[in-house]
This record gives C-alpha cells, structure tokens and sequence, in this order.
C-alpha cells in the first residue's frame, strides 16, 4: 500500500484548499416582474427573457 513519503505541511494543506468553499449564487432582478433570477436565464416566473416573451 502507498504511504506519503513525507507529512503535507499545513502551508500545502491549506493552498489547496482555498477553493474548497461555498459561494452564494449569483442573482439578479427580473426587469419584468421583479422576481430574483439568475442571470442569463429565462424567467421561471413570467416566462421573460431579454424583454421577449418566450415561454
């Protein structure tokens, strides 16, 4: 079985982990209806994307 040669420093460690978070989803407000949406997307609420109806 594979073992490290050496400890992992908490320099490393911690470099390596620096992506390892959550983010908060980016939202934006329909010019439509005012719902928040994410952005370049259809809007679930109103059907609404770019000023044009579409669903």
């Amino acid at each position: 079985m594979a073992v490290p040669a050496r400890r992992v420093s908490r320099t490393a460690r911690d470099k390596r982990r620096t992506h390892d978070n959550l983010k908060a989803p980016t939202l934006v407000e329909c010019p439509n209806c005012k719902e928040m949406i994410k952005p370049h997307t259809l809007c679930k609420h109103c059907g609404y994307y770019d000023g044009r109806k579409v669903k």
